[in-house]
Order: C-alpha cells, then sequence, then structure tokens
C-alpha cells in the first residue's frame, strides 16, 4: 500500500496559499484598495480547482471547509461565509468538470467562473448581514472587474507550477 505525498503537500499548499492571500493583499494594498478599485485575491480557490482538476485529494470538502473556516477566522470576522462558501465552490467545480477535459482554456473558464460566483456571493451575504450597501452595478465595476483581472493574471503565472506539482504527486 502506497502513501500519496499528496496527502501531506497539500494542507501545506491549502494553507500556504491561505497565507498568500493575505500577504498579496497586504503588499499591494496601496494598489489593490482605493476609492475606485478593490481587488481581492483568490489563490485558495485557484489552489482548490486545480486540484480537483488535476490531483487526487482525499477529502478536498472538508480541506475547503477548513481553510473556509480559517480565512473567515483571520480576514473576514465573521464566521460561516468562506467556510460555507469554498466547499460550495469545490461541489460547483467538480460538477462542471464532469462535462469537460481539464485544459489551459477549460480550467481558466472555470476558475473565471468561480471568481465570479464566489465573490459575488461573498457580496450577497454582505449585503445581507449589513456589512455592505454599495449597489451591484458599484459593486461590479469597484471589485469584480478588478478582480476576475487580477485572478487572470494569477492564474496564467501560476497555473503550469501548479498543473505540475499535482501531477508529480499524485
Amino acid at each position: 500500500m502506497r502513501i500519496s505525498k499528496m496527502r501531506y503537500f497539500f494542507p501545506i499548499g491549502t494553507f500556504l496559499f491561505l497565507f498568500l492571500d493575505g500577504s498579496v493583499s497586504q503588499i499591494f494594498a496601496s494598489s489593490f484598495f482605493s476609492p475606485t478599485r478593490a481587488v481581492e485575491s483568490r489563490l485558495i480557490l485557484l489552489w482548490l480547482v486545480l486540484a480537483i482538476c488535476y490531483g487526487e485529494v482525499e477529502h478536498l470538502l472538508l480541506w475547503a471547509a477548513l481553510a473556509g473556516l480559517m480565512f473567515d477566522l483571520y480576514f473576514t470576522g465573521v464566521l460561516g461565509i468562506f467556510t460555507l462558501l469554498l466547499p460550495f465552490m469545490v461541489y460547483l467545480t467538480r460538477n462542471i468538470l464532469t462535462f469537460f477535459k481539464p485544459s489551459f482554456i477549460v480550467v481558466l473558464l472555470i476558475y473565471l467562473i468561480d471568481v465570479t460566483v464566489l465573490t459575488a456571493l461573498f457580496y450577497w451575504v454582505n449585503v445581507l448581514i449589513g456589512f455592505t450597501s454599495v449597489s451591484i452595478v458599484t459593486f461590479i465595476g469597484r471589485t469584480l472587474g478588478p478582480t476576475l483581472a487580477f485572478n487572470l493574471a494569477s492564474y496564467v503565472l501560476l497555473y503550469w507550477p501548479l498543473k505540475r506539482f499535482f501531477e508529480i504527486f499524485r
């Protein structure tokens, strides 16, 4: 019986990408956040999407829930939002992927759909609990557009190294 190295590397990578989400936002805060723009880094989602597409990770929904809980504890201050949203995104991605064979373009489109859905649901929940009163038009122009652009660039830079990682340690 062979024990997969992914069993050890995936949790480390999950928390590394959680850390990177916060670090990138902190380092580039002056560029990411202004009166006309708010960019949200979704590197943890990229990690999960590529794990679904190219990795063989056990208990991925559980890992997504734990990553969401850590994200909520550290970044949002409201428990439950990402704890529920990240496993939902894993579920959604798995279901979308049943219709397609993973490739650079297919995974890119799935990732952009996931970023859009995650960011929109996060906005909607924040409107429901009264954390924001920004209109949907302002949200799309100020947050969703720049978030998609940043995460597209992140995807292009990280796709090949992460794909290779998941294929090696499968």
